[in-house]
């Protein structure tokens, strides 16, 4: 059975252990609609639409409704 020459110290078993949860930045693309900068697979919050169809409402359009009632 192989044994290792010497003990690991606990700085480095860490290290190895711990490198998979190191934070990765997210990964951004363009919105087709704005040319914002958004997180892929998800509506813009900026403008509100996702794949060329519009599904939330901006805060302006919220403030224009509340205006004209």
């Amino acid at each position: 059975m192989v044994v290792p020459a010497k003990r690991l110290s606990r700085s480095r078993s860490r290290k190895r252990r711990f490198q998979k949860e190191i934070l990765k930045l997210p990964q951004l693309v363009k919105c087709k609609n704005c040319q914002e900068l958004t997180l892929p697979h998800r509506v813009c919050l900026h403008c509100g639409f996702y794949k060329g169809r519009k599904y939330l409402k901006t805060l302006t359009e919220k403030k224009a409704e509340k205006s004209k009632k």
